[in-house]
């Protein structure tokens, strides 16, 4: 597998066309799957904005107090304000926000930044990223002339990244966010291992995986580089899944989470 960085893309502004800007800067091939970082994305589809476009309600107050007299730093309500309006489940309120996005995807903050937001306080996180990497796969088999399939390999295949921290580990990593051209998962269950036992639990997350590997090389901060391309890998013959976040039925984790509350005095 080899993964080679888009070099020399601009600044994203929005409404810049990523699967043209990609196409020009490298020669893709059928079999290729294209990373691309949230944030260029969000760029793109002009999800910038400014702390005054999200006026502090009660919760988003009551919220920013908790977490003040928590951390001892001073914390905007209405960084509270959007990251409630930018979620569909407050997971913990305390001793930071953990959110279910509108799409799904279960993250600090509603995956808001505030980094590399020229002009701008925060950029959010794509509406709907498996949209999006729908649309600019569409782009990039145009610009390429590949076709989606046409058997001599697996057609192009994009996957909309962001960095994640794990529950249990310290350090962030690359995960998906939204993915097209390629199944979420490699299903490995009714397969057999080398001594021929059935395999009965194991789903491979190969976009998580490919996201990953893909942060090593744009790398963080202002590397600049948020569009990788992966080459020489195969999905495979095996059964495929598109599903990556977890139903609630089957989240213990965070089941347990909606009926725990942080406690400092625990922790003394």
């Amino acid at each position: 597998m080899h993964l080679q960085a888009v070099a020399d893309l601009p600044e994203i502004r929005p409404g810049d066309d990523l699967a043209a800007l990609i196409a020009e800067r490298t020669a893709l091939e059928d079999g290729d799957v294209v990373t691309i970082a949230s944030t260029v994305v969000s760029k793109a589809e002009d999800r910038q904005a400014d702390l005054a476009d999200f006026p502090a309600g009660p919760r988003a107050r009551e919220i920013a107090g908790r977490l003040e007299a928590l951390s001892d730093e001073e914390k905007d309500p209405r960084f509270a304000q959007a990251v409630l309006e930018e979620s569909t489940e407050l997971v913990t309120d305390a001793p930071f926000l953990l959110t279910e996005t509108r799409f799904g995807h279960v993250c600090v903050n509603a995956g808001i930044d505030r980094s590399n937001v020229p002009d701008h306080d925060l950029l959010l996180l794509p509406k709907r990223p498996t949209e999006s990497a729908e649309r600019i796969r569409a782009g990039l088999l145009e610009e390429s002339n590949i076709e989606p399939g046409n058997g001599e390999g697996e057609g192009l295949a994009v996957v909309v990244t962001d960095t994640c921290g794990r529950p249990f580990r310290f350090g962030q990593r690359g995960v998906a966010l939204g993915w097209a051209g390629i199944p979420a998962s490699r299903d490995w269950r009714g397969e057999t291992d080398r001594d021929g036992r059935e395999m009965g639990v194991t789903v491979q997350s190969v976009i998580d995986e490919l996201s990953s590997a893909a942060n090593l090389v744009t790398g963080e901060g202002d590397d600049g580089t948020p569009a990788v391309v992966v080459r020489d890998w195969e999905f495979g013959d095996h059964a495929g899944s598109d599903n990556l976040f977890r139903d609630l039925d089957g989240d213990f984790v965070r089941q347990a989470l909606r009926d725990w509350q942080y406690d400092p005095e625990e922790r003394r």
